[in-house]
């Protein structure tokens, strides 16, 4: 009997990570439903098994629509990877609260929200994997990224339970979290940052270090097609890790976290950003 080929549908594919996991997964003979706010925006996916849909991770109304029309396709989801989100700079203090909300309802609740429409099939065929798209932020949380490391905090931490709840009924919960990998991030995140210009700061006498921080992870990164086809490799292995961390500082930094005192992380990280020219 003919093995069936895993539908993949990943979220955010309209360039950087997203992109390139999608032909990763279709170079490993999947099945890919690409997603995107503007699935226009899509680039080339060299496969002929490709369906691009419009999914805004952000709306219920738009999560109901995308798994209506893979039911009408009779398409099943056997791998979902929820890649979509973005990155809200600055010093956590001078966030607004609805620039935090709009943080996590990307990063997190919106994830989430796919996560449980789609895995209630999984949990019927007694087959599936989930996979989040974490960072490494979300483990050594970063200074001027608090917003972008809480959201990524969360989705470990919701990862970690859904891995242990799901998994009697035959469901993968697998975390990626990723080092610097070459994208779009540090462009949007200098965008948003690039709108508050003007608005006082305490943060004034060290901008740079502030602006610098939304390049930070694009200075010598890890290129996004060589770590999407290490990602696939693993994800469809035999016995898939639980963790799965590639890229620059991946395994670097949860070390500096769990080995070196507080008092010393935080040192670092005053002295990496400029906080100790303050004061």
């Amino acid at each position: 009997m003919k093995e069936r080929i895993p539908v993949v549908l990943i979220t955010g594919c309209s360039s950087g990570i997203g992109l390139a996991l999608a032909r990763a997964f279709a170079n490993a003979g999947c099945e890919i439903v690409a997603t995107a706010r503007k699935p226009e925006a899509i680039g080339d996916i060299r496969t002929e098994k490709l369906l691009k849909m419009r999914l805004d991770i952000t709306d219920p109304n738009s999560i109901q629509e995308c798994v209506k029309e893979l039911e009408r396709r009779g398409k099943q989801v056997d791998i979902l990877v929820n890649n979509a989100g973005y990155g809200l700079m600055g010093p956590l203090i001078e966030i607004s609260l609805d620039e935090l909300r709009r943080q996590f309802e990307t990063n997190v609740f919106g994830s989430f929200s796919l996560t449980q429409a789609l895995a209630e099939g999984m949990i019927e065929r007694r087959s599936g994997m989930i996979v989040n798209i974490g960072s490494v932020s979300g483990v050594l949380p970063s200074t001027f990224a608090g917003a972008y490391s809480a959201s990524k905090a969360a989705l470990n931490a919701l990862s970690d339970i859904l891995r242990v709840e799901l998994a009697p009924f035959g469901v993968r919960v697998i975390t990626a979290q990723p080092g610097a990998i070459r994208s779009n991030f540090g462009k949007a995140a200098a965008t948003i940052l690039e709108g508050r210009k003007g608005k006082q700061s305490h943060y004034q006498p060290i901008a740079q270090f502030v602006e610098g921080r939304a390049e930070y992870s694009q200075r010598n990164p890890t290129d996004a097609d060589l770590f999407a086809r290490k990602m696939v490799k693993k994800i469809l292995a035999k016995k898939p890790p639980a963790i799965i961390r590639i890229g620059k500082e991946s395994v670097k930094l949860p070390l500096v976290k769990w080995l070196l005192p507080t008092s010393v992380v935080d040192r670092i990280l005053s002295k990496t950003f400029g906080l100790d020219r303050l004061g």
